[in-house]
């Protein structure tokens, strides 16, 4: 199975180079950023709106194999105090069910705040609300695999 729930695995798991994705897993839309090559910067690039797993994943497998990517990084949606509730369980199952159509390995990233991070970074670059509504869930996938990239820097890969 290519769904690894501890960062060394993961770590392990990954290909030495290669550009790797990060998701903001929601109920309505999945953001998506990448990396570049050497896995230093993460760059906010789509929304996906959800339809239905199968078209979700579809979307998904074409970025993927469009920019090369070599693993996945999911944001895991903890409670406050750690704890998982209700939507860890779902993007628990949403990485099982795409680690069925994709050899990639799949990981996952604590998400907590990452969506209040993009919003403040948008509201000081004095976007819109309306600009803010379209592009937030990408910037927070953005946030998240930064967070994600900044440890395998420090873990030194």
């Amino acid at each position: 199975m290519a769904v690894h729930t501890d960062f060394d695995d993961f770590r392990a798991a990954l290909a030495a180079q290669g550009a790797l994705a990060g998701l903001d897993l929601g109920e309505k839309t999945i953001g998506v950023a990448v990396s570049d090559l050497r896995r230093g910067v993460a760059t906010p690039l789509e929304t996906i709106r959800r339809k239905k797993f199968t078209l979700d994943a579809a979307r998904l497998l074409d970025i993927l194999t469009a920019r090369a990517i070599a693993g996945i990084v999911l944001g895991l949606p903890l409670n406050m105090d750690g704890s998982e509730g209700p939507r860890c369980q779902a993007t628990r199952a949403f990485a099982r069910n795409l680690s069925n159509l994709t050899d990639l390995p799949i990981g996952f990233w604590d998400e907590r705040l990452s969506t209040i991070a993009a919003e403040r970074a948008l509201l000081e670059a004095d976007t819109s609300r309306s600009k803010r509504a379209l592009v937030i869930d990408h910037v927070a996938a953005g946030y998240i695999l930064q967070g994600f990239l900044d440890r395998l820097a420090v873990a030194g890969r």
